[in-house]
């Protein structure tokens, strides 16, 4: 079963049990993945596509959370939490950090980096590895502690 179908089964299940929240989320990451197919001339996303999509929302939800606490906005940071939650229901099991240190230091050893130089390219050959399983943010720290 793809997300999407996953999506709209849940979103049926939602509705039935007058889940407003989940519903809410469900339908947003909807109507995101069907603007990136129209974006991009398609009827429907690959399973990657939907992956980068799904990521992105979690991502931009992260982005502002940090913002909300900063701005000791706790009323809207524990919606942003919860919405967090629904949304990593769809994305696979994240990587251990044990499991992102061998993928990493395996990409360093295949592109033969030596040092903080190579960054790009190592961060290029990891990416598509671990799509959807860790934040890039913390594949990129990885890297920089490896590189150095």
């Amino acid at each position: 079963m793809t997300i999407s179908e996953r999506l709209t089964e849940d979103m049926k299940v939602a509705m039935k049990a007058r889940d407003k929240k989940r519903l809410g989320v469900i339908r947003m990451v909807r109507s995101s993945m069907q603007n990136e197919a129209i974006k991009l001339g398609k009827n429907d996303l690959t399973e990657e596509e939907e992956l980068t999509v799904l990521s992105r929302e979690v991502k931009q939800r992260k982005d502002s959370l940090q913002e909300f606490k900063q701005a000791g906005r706790d009323d809207l940071v524990s919606d942003l939490r919860e919405e967090i939650n629904i949304l990593n229901d769809y994305l696979p099991k994240q990587l251990t950090e044990e499991e992102l240190e061998a993928v990493v230091s395996e990409t360093i050893n295949e592109v033969d980096a030596s040092g903080k130089s190579d960054m790009g390219k190592v961060m290029s050959a990891v990416m598509p590895k671990v799509k959807g399983k860790a934040d890039g943010t913390q594949v990129n720290k990885e890297v920089m502690k490896q590189l150095s």
